[in-house]
C-alpha cells in the first residue's frame, strides 16, 4: 500500500488489526466474599492469553476484554479454577437467579447457625443457666455451626490455600477453628492449675467444679453467625442498589404495533427494525426510540428523568422507548432498537460505571493485598509476645484469636464499591448517567464550568423572528434557498430554519463548517448560510446597506443572525431567538455557591450571548467562539491551573467535552457529544448538571467517610485485641458491625434529592 503522497509503503499493523477483534463481556461471578476474592479471580482471568479483566466485588461481576479465540467457557473455567463460579450467558440460568440461589443458601446457613448458636451463647455467658456438664451440651450445639454453618469459610480457605493465597475467609476460618479446637481440647483434656480466664473477665464461670482452661465455644458459634448476618445484609443492600437498572430494563414492552400500508399488526419487540412505523395508543408505553410522524400527546418520562411533569410531543419530536404515552394517539418512526435505544445505553453506561474501580479504591486494593498475611503474622506475634511475657498459653491464645477475628477487612473492601453502586444507581433514577468511577475524582476538583449557551443554558427551541430579504427578492425566496441546506445541520438555529415551509429540492456538495455555517449546491448555484461576517467573506461583494441595517437592528435586540448568500451574492438575513430555561438562573446560583465559576460559551455575537448571561447571572462570557475556539478556551483555563468542566449538547461541543477534565452532555444533543462526555444528562436541564456535580461529590464524600472509618476501625481495634483488651466474641460482633456501618452509610445516597425538588 502507498501513503497519501504515494512515496513510501505503509506496513500493515497486524497487532492493531487483531486488537480490533477484541470483544467485551460482563460475566457474573458467584461466591466472592471480599475484595481479596475479587483480586484473586481477576489475577486468574488475566493469565489467559490476551484477556484483560476487572472484577468488582460489589457488582459481583467481571468486566472482560478478550480476543476472539478465547471462549466463554475458558473464562468460566478460569473462575472455577480459582475456586468460585461464573454464570455463562448460554447456561440457561440468569445472573439474578444464580445470585438469588447464593443468597438463599447464605440465609439458610445463617438461620440454622443462629438456632444452634443462641443456646451456646446463653449458657456460656449467663451462669444462672448453667448446669452440671453443661459444657458437653454447648460442645454438641457448637459442632454443627463450626462444621456446616461455617463451611463456606472453610471451603474458601482450602481453595485459596491450594493457590497459595489468603482472604478474609482465611481469618474467619482459622479463628473459628482455633476457638473450637482449643475449647474441645480443654473440655476433654483440661488439666489442673489452669487459669479460668473467663471467670476473671466476667465471661462466664465453670459450675461443675472442673478446674480446666476457659472454653470458647460461644466464640466458635457466634462469629460465623455475625459474619453470615453481615454478608446477608450486604447482599440485600447490593441487590436493592442495583434494582434501579433492573427496573428500567423491565419496563420495556414485549410487543409493538407496526403499521405498513395502512395495516396494523402486532410483532415481538425484537422483530422491530429501524425506520419501521409503529403506533402508540393512550396509556401504552413507547415501544422503542423514535420520531413522531403524526399525532400529538403528552409523554411521561419520569422513569428516565425523575421529573413528573409530562413532555408535549408533536410531529418531529423525539420519543424514548419505555416512556408512557398519556393521552393522544401517535405514529412513530423507529430510530433505534435493541441495544441502540437510549434505555439500553443508559443501563450499559451505569453498569460499566458500577463495575469500574475509582482511583481512590486503589489504596484499599493495595492495603487488602497485604492485609491478610499481615494479620496472620500479627496474630502469631501476639501469641508469642503474650506467651513469652506471661507463660500463659490461654491468655496468649485469646489475644491471638481476637486479632484474627477483629482484623477481617470486610469494611475496607466494601467502602468504595458499595457507595459507587448506590450513587450511580441513584443517579440513573434521576436521569444522571455517570460513565465511570474516575468521574467522581474529577468532580471534586472542578472549579470552572464552561456552559454552551444554546440547548444548555437556553431551551434550544429556537423561533424564527424575522426575515430581511434583498430588495429584488421575497422572504419566501430566502427560505427556499436556506431551508434545504440547513436540513443537513444539527445546530438548533439550522433546525429552526429547516422547519419552515419551503420547496423541496436536491442538495449536492453539502459542507458543514462548525461554528461558522454551511455550504451546498442547489442546482448550479452555491448557497452559503451562516454567521454574517463569515458569509460576507465568502462573497465577492461589499456589504449592502440594507444588510448592515438589518444586522444592526438584530444586534440591538440581542437576536441571533443567519446570513444567506446565493451564487456569490447576499440575498437575506434571518433572525432567530432562543429562550432561557426557567431553571438556569437557579442552577448558576448554586454553582457559584459550590465554588464553581460559570463561563458562558457561544458562537453567537457578544450582544446575544451577553443578553442571555445577564438573565441567568453569569459574568464571564466568551462569544463568537468556534468549536476549535472552545477547545482552546478549555486548554487556556487548564493552563491557568483550573479544573474545567464543560457542559454541551452538540457536535460542535464534542472536542471540548473530551478536552475538559469533566465533560457533561445533554442526552437530547448529538450522539457524538454524548460519546465524548463523562456524564450524560437524560434530563435536559442545567439543574441536572448541577445535580450531577452534587451527586458525584456526595458519593465521593461517602466513599472517603467509609474508608476513614474502615481504616480507623482496624487501627483502633487491632491494638486493643493484641493487648488482650477485647474478647474474641466482641471482636466478631464489632467486625460484623463495621461492615454493616459501611453499607448503611452508603445507602444514605439513596435519599439524594434534586436541587429542583429541594426548592419546590
Amino acid at each position: 500500500m502507498l501513503n497519501k503522497s504515494g512515496a513510501q509503503p505503509i506496513a500493515i499493523d497486524v497487532v492493531s488489526m487483531r486488537m480490533n477483534t477484541l470483544e467485551e463481556i460482563d460475566l457474573p461471578v458467584i461466591g466472592m466474599t471480599c475484595t481479596a476474592c475479587a483480586r484473586h479471580i481477576e489475577n486468574r482471568l488475566n493469565t489467559l492469553p490476551g484477556v484483560q479483566a476487572s472484577v468488582n466485588y460489589a457488582t459481583e461481576s467481571a468486566h472482560i476484554t478478550m480476543p476472539a479465540e478465547v471462549t466463554i467457557q475458558n473464562l468460566v473455567q478460569a473462575v472455577r479454577d480459582a475456586g468460585y463460579d461464573a454464570v455463562a450467558p448460554d447456561s440457561g440460568v440468569t445472573a439474578e437467579q444464580a445470585i438469588a440461589d447464593e443468597v438463599r443458601k447464605m440465609r439458610l446457613h445463617f438461620w440454622v447457625s443462629l438456632g444452634f448458636a443462641t443456646p451456646v451463647v446463653l449458657l456460656s455467658m449467663i451462669p444462672a443457666l448453667q448446669f452440671n456438664r453443661w459444657q458437653w451440651v454447648v460442645f454438641l450445639f457448637t459442632l454443627p455451626v463450626v462444621t456446616w454453618g461455617a463451611w463456606p469459610f472453610h471451603r474458601a480457605t482450602l481453595l485459596n490455600l491450594r493457590h497459595g493465597t489468603a482472604t478474609m475467609d482465611t481469618l474467619i476460618s482459622i479463628g473459628v477453628l482455633a476457638a473450637f479446637t482449643w475449647s474441645t481440647w480443654a473440655l476433654i483434656f483440661g488439666g489442673s492449675g489452669a487459669l479460668d480466664y473467663k471467670a476473671e473477665h466476667g465471661l462466664g464461670v465453670m459450675t461443675d467444679g472442673m478446674n480446666m482452661p476457659a472454653l470458647y465455644f460461644e466464640v466458635a458459634a457466634a462469629v460465623p453467625v455475625f459474619v453470615l448476618a453481615g454478608r446477608w445484609f450486604e447482599s440485600r443492600a447490593k441487590r436493592r442498589s442495583s434494582a434501579a437498572i433492573r427496573s428500567l430494563l423491565s419496563l420495556q414492552i414485549a410487543d409493538a404495533t407496526v403499521i405498513a400500508d395502512g395495516v396494523e399488526r402486532l410483532v415481538p419487540l425484537d422483530e422491530l427494525k429501524v425506520n419501521d412505523h409503529f403506533i402508540v395508543r393512550p396509556g401504552e408505553r413507547v415501544a422503542t426510540d423514535g420520531v413522531v410522524m403524526s399525532g400529538s400527546s403528552s409523554i411521561d418520562e419520569a422513569l428516565l428523568t425523575g421529573e413528573s411533569v409530562p413532555v408535549l410531543v408533536e410531529p418531529g419530536s423525539k420519543v424514548v422507548g419505555a416512556t408512557i404515552n398519556l393521552d393522544g394517539r401517535l405514529e412513530v418512526r423507529a430510530t433505534g432498537v435493541g441495544s441502540q435505544t437510549k434505555l439500553s445505553q443508559i443501563a450499559q453506561l451505569v453498569t460499566a460505571a458500577q463495575a469500574g474501580k475509582a482511583p481512590i479504591q486503589r489504596l484499599a486494593d493495595r492495603v487488602s493485598a497485604i492485609f491478610v498475611p499481615a494479620v496472620l503474622a500479627a496474630a502469631v506475634i501476639t501469641w508469642l509476645a503474650w506467651f513469652l511475657s506471661t507463660q500463659d498459653a490461654q491468655q496468649s491464645f485469646t489475644a491471638a484469636v481476637a486479632v484474627l477475628i477483629i482484623a477481617c477487612p470486610c469494611a475496607l473492601g466494601l467502602a468504595t464499591p458499595i457507595a459507587l453502586l448506590v450513587g450511580t444507581g441513584r443517579g440513573a433514577q434521576m436521569g444522571i448517567v455517570i460513565r465511570g468511577p474516575e468521574t467522581l475524582e474529577q468532580s471534586r476538583r472542578v472549579n470552572v464550568m464552561l456552559l454552551d449557551k444554546t440547548g444548555t443554558v437556553t431551551t434550544g427551541k429556537v423561533q424564527l423572528r424575522s426575515i430581511t430579504s434583498a430588495p429584488d427578492l421575497s422572504d419566501t425566496d430566502v427560505i427556499n434557498r436556506a431551508a434545504p441546506i440547513e436540513q443537513f445541520s444539527e445546530h438548533p438555529l439550522a433546525k429552526a430554519i429547516a422547519a419552515q415551509p419551503h420547496v423541496s429540492v436536491t442538495v449536492t456538495d453539502f459542507q458543514n463548517f462548525p461554528g461558522l455555517g454551511a455550504k451546498g449546491h442547489l442546482g448550479v448555484d452555491e448557497v452559503v448560510i451562516g454567521r454574517p461576517s463569515w458569509v460576507l467573506a465568502q462573497t465577492a461583494q461589499s456589504e449592502p446597506q440594507w444588510f448592515r441595517v438589518a444586522v444592526d437592528e438584530a444586534q440591538r435586540f440581542g437576536l441571533a443572525q443567519v446570513a444567506v448568500a446565493n451564487a456569490g451574492k447576499l440575498i437575506g438575513l434571518i433572525t432567530l431567538s432562543d429562550t432561557v430555561r426557567p431553571t438556569s438562573a437557579g442552577a448558576v446560583k448554586e454553582l457559584i455557591s459550590m465554588g464553581v465559576h460559570p463561563v458562558l460559551l457561544s458562537g453567537d455575537n457578544e450582544v446575544v450571548a451577553r443578553n442571555v448571561a445577564n438573565q441567568v447571572g453569569i459574568l464571564d462570557v466568551i462569544a463568537e467562539v468556534t468549536p476549535e475556539g472552545k477547545v482552546e478556551v478549555v486548554r487556556t483555563r487548564q493552563s491557568q491551573k483550573f479544573v474545567v468542566a464543560m457542559v454541551g449538547d452538540g457536535v460542535n461541543d464534542a472536542a471540548a467535552l473530551v478536552q475538559a477534565d469533566l465533560g457533561i452532555a445533554m442526552s437530547a444533543g448529538s450522539d457524538v457529544a454524548i460519546e465524548a462526555s463523562d456524564i450524560t444528562l437524560v434530563r435536559n436541564d442545567l439543574v441536572a448538571a448541577v445535580d450531577a456535580l452534587r451527586l458525584s461529590r456526595q458519593t465521593l464524600r461517602v466513599i472517603k467517610g467509609n474508608l476513614f472509618w474502615a481504616f480507623a476501625y482496624n487501627v483502633a481495634m487491632i491494638p486493643l485485641a493484641a493487648l488482650s483488651l477485647l474478647s474474641p466474641l466482641l471482636a466478631g460482633a464489632a467486625m460484623a458491625f463495621s461492615s454493616v456501618f459501611v453499607v448503611a452509610n452508603s445507602l444514605r445516597l439513596r435519599r439524594f434529592t434534586s436541587l429542583a425538588h429541594m426548592r419546590s
